[in-house]
């Protein structure tokens, strides 16, 4: 998102497909303000957390339209965003937007976190982002692959 032209696609990205919600990995953004969201997102969208990147590494903006959306509750960590919506119904459901480390040392961290997240939000919940973690090893495009990563990442999720 450091670049006008970036945050430009991102909204005609957001005006043609109308999301309520919307969550953004690798921002590259140490700091994100109200105005940056509002000009690129739309004035829809006055609600919003933000994971700073550190330096131009990572990020994680989650934002929605508060008029849609009634945002309960909150968290950011240190690779996830979670937010807690309510519903019309009264019933609540959970949203986290991740964006997971490159460096295999914070991978377990990462998960852990993930463990952590589910533990404290109970209920509904919908996972989604950039875990920079893969499944199975179809999903690797090369034969690197650590497999006891990948069953720690099975076993999370």
């Amino acid at each position: 998102l450091n670049r006008k032209s970036r945050r430009d696609s991102v909204r005609s990205l957001v005006s043609s497909t109308r999301p309520d919600i919307i969550c953004l990995q690798e921002t590259k953004k140490e700091a994100i303000s109200r105005r940056m969201v509002l000009s690129m997102l739309g004035a829809e969208f006055d609600e919003f957390r933000v994971l700073p990147a550190v330096g131009t590494r990572g990020g994680l903006l989650v934002a929605w339209k508060g008029s849609v959306c009634k945002a309960l509750v909150s968290r950011v960590n240190n690779f996830s965003i979670s937010v807690q919506f309510d519903q019309p119904d009264g019933s609540p459901w959970w949203f986290t937007g991740v964006y997971g480390p490159q460096s295999d040392s914070q991978k377990i961290q990462f998960l852990q976190e993930l463990r952590d997240v589910r533990a404290d939000c109970a209920g509904p919940w919908a996972l989604g982002g950039d875990f920079n973690l893969i499944y199975k090893a179809e999903d690797k495009n090369n034969a690197n692959i650590d497999a006891s990563l990948c069953a720690a990442f099975k076993d999370t999720i």
